[in-house]
């Protein structure tokens, strides 16, 4: 254990506390952002500080500073166990712990080109190229951006762990608006809407998207959705591509497997779910093919992780497994509540914020079936992709969402495009009504760098792996009685 961290933990030790943990984190960031060929932003920014949480009394106290000194470490611990003390007072119970070996460790990170060496030049020359390529007519706003990260972080805890972890992250993405005389706009993204793809990966991820060579082909799909007829409306079968299906995941499946939720701490601001402790075992969630992982270990996935921020190491668990539900995302001191193990899910958005549960990367296990067999198995339905919009409960039960395109099935054959699809359902109907899963060749984990939770707000990078999936008697379009 280094001098500083050994300092925090004894000096809390010293001073009543039964637990102590300490988090010292460095991260740099960059963002870059072009628009219509012209660079609108490069943001570079670096934040270094420490966070300290205690057990003094049986209650909670956490506090933080970007000063990182001896003196102000001694001055943080004396706060955070007056904190801690301070919460006792309102204590329903003491907080307990599950305990956790402790662990010695230095990990590594997964990038091969370290991104913050290459110029800014040429990642503002690419999306430059990029989103000039995608100003076609009738284009009326082509962007692009680019993120990464890196950070080491070293967590020590009075447990007797000391794990220094390495992370790189990178990410881009490019869009097109096109927009028609009667007001009608439309957008179009690759690889993904938002920030577009991300993972833990170096400069090589964002050389691999190949932005430029799908820059065109982004636009003249955007173009097209002016052209497109409307989304049909009714009870349709309805083929959700991995993109869209990694939104679906991450609100009807991530979301309310946290346990945080599930026990009221969440309810103030993002809701509660409906996955109460009853339903743990035995519930069908969904039908027998869907498997619903939470796997930290997926290399290079943006929600992968060795160690969580309590010390705990990251394991791949069942949330449901042959469509029952089976496992909460959980923390140290919630998982013993209802008869688990920590499985390595709690995260902060750095230093000075306190570990909540959080996602790691949530995953549908892929099935067999080929592209061709999804679509070939629908006489009449809708086939949707990219991320457009979403709605759902504070309980995570009844959802809307809308894709950026689709197309109509007949036959068992992709037939019109259609423009502002959108579908609706009751999140375990919908999953129950699943009857295929395409194959590992169609899987692709999706990383998300923009999932809100907390108060104050905290922004996780999490990750989706997903192969596109079918579902059967779906409301599609607008509802009408």
């Amino acid at each position: 254990m280094d001098k500083f961290t050994e300092r925090v933990i004894a000096g809390a030790k010293r001073l009543g506390a039964s637990y102590c943990d300490c988090r010292l984190i460095d991260m740099e960031r960059e963002d870059v952002s072009v628009v219509g060929g012209a660079p609108r932003a490069v943001v570079h920014a670096h934040q270094r500080g420490f966070g300290v949480r205690v057990i003094a009394n049986g209650a909670w106290g956490f506090s933080s500073s970007s000063v990182v000194a001896d003196a102000e470490a001694d001055h943080i611990v004396e706060e955070v166990v007056a904190i801690a003390h301070a919460s006792a007072l309102a204590k329903k119970k003491d907080v307990v712990l599950a305990t956790v070996a402790p662990s010695q460790d230095m990990i590594p990170h997964q990038a091969d080109v370290d991104p913050f060496t290459i110029p800014d030049s040429e990642k503002i020359g690419l999306l430059a190229e990029a989103t000039r390529a995608m100003m076609l007519p009738g284009v009326v706003l082509a962007r692009g951006q680019m993120q990464f990260l890196k950070e080491r972080k070293i967590f020590a805890s009075s447990d007797g762990s000391y794990i220094v972890q390495d992370r790189v992250e990178s990410g881009a993405g490019v869009s097109a608006m096109a927009a028609s005389d009667k007001g009608d706009v439309q957008i179009r993204s690759y690889p993904m809407s938002s920030s577009g793809d991300n993972a833990q990966s170096g400069w090589e991820f964002v050389e691999a998207m190949k932005l430029l060579e799908h820059a065109e082909s982004t636009a003249r799909e955007a173009l097209a959705l002016l052209a497109a007829k409307p989304c049909p409306s009714g009870v349709k079968d309805l083929v959700v591509g991995g993109q869209q299906l990694a939104l679906q995941l991450h609100e009807s499946c991530g979301h309310p497997s946290e346990l945080d939720r599930v026990m009221g701490m969440e309810a103030s601001f993002a809701g509660t779910s409906f996955l109460t402790p009853d339903k743990k075992g035995s519930f069908r969630y969904g039908s027998d093919i869907v498997n619903v992982t939470a796997d930290p270990t997926i290399p290079h996935a943006l929600g992968g992780l060795a160690y969580d921020d309590e010390g705990v190491r990251g394991r791949k668990v069942y949330l449901v497994r042959g469509g029952i539900f089976e496992h909460y995302l959980n923390s140290r001191a919630s998982a013993p509540v209802v008869g688990e193990e920590p499985m390595g899910a709690m995260r902060a958005d750095g230093f000075a914020r306190c570990p909540i549960v959080r996602m790691v990367s949530i995953n549908l296990e892929p099935g067999d079936l080929t592209f061709e067999q999804l679509i070939g198995g629908v006489e009449d339905g809708l086939y949707v992709e990219g991320i457009k919009s979403w709605s759902i409960d504070d309980r995570r039960l009844n959802f809307q969402f809308g894709s950026e395109v689709g197309w109509e099935i007949r036959g068992g054959k992709l037939q019109d495009m259609v423009k502002n699809p959108t579908y609706t359902g009751i999140t375990y109907e919908f999953w129950r009504s699943c009857d295929g899963i395409g194959g590992p060749d169609l899987y692709h984990v999706w990383g998300v760098d923009n999932c809100g939770k907390g108060e104050p707000m905290q922004v996780a990078h999490v990750s989706h792996g997903t192969s596109p999936a079918r579902f059967r008697h779906v409301q599609v379009g607008v509802f009408h009685e």
